[in-house]
């Protein structure tokens, strides 16, 4: 059975690859992935890393959860499950009615 992590406050500049480095020290990573933002496509500053096993993954925690890396102290901890969210997601438009909004503004007052 894996066991998933929830890897926070990491430094913009790390890949995929540096959370399988870091955390095979812990024991078999089954995956590793540093979550982007859609549109630039730059880290958020956290990730996501599936270990082997539940030992593996309590290992990680105290091996990692508040050290130094690359300058900034890790928060490690057992990945929760995704909540839903409210809303079908989409474009959103704001403002008021274009219909009513569309008129000359001058003589308003």
């Amino acid at each position: 059975m894996e066991a998933k992590l929830y890897v926070g406050n990491l430094p913009y500049t790390t890949v995929d690859a540096d959370l399988q480095t870091l955390f095979s020290q812990a024991g078999t990573v089954k995956s590793a992935q540093v979550i982007k933002d859609r549109e630039s496509g730059r880290s958020k500053g956290f990730g996501f890393v599936e270990m082997s096993s539940p030992d593996e993954a309590n290992a990680a925690i105290n091996m990692f959860h508040g050290k130094d890396f690359n300058g900034r102290p890790l928060t490690v901890n057992l990945a929760r499950p995704r909540e839903d969210r409210p809303g079908g997601g989409g474009f959103r438009r704001g403002g008021g009615d274009r219909r009513r909004d569309s008129g000359d503004r001058r003589n308003e007052f």
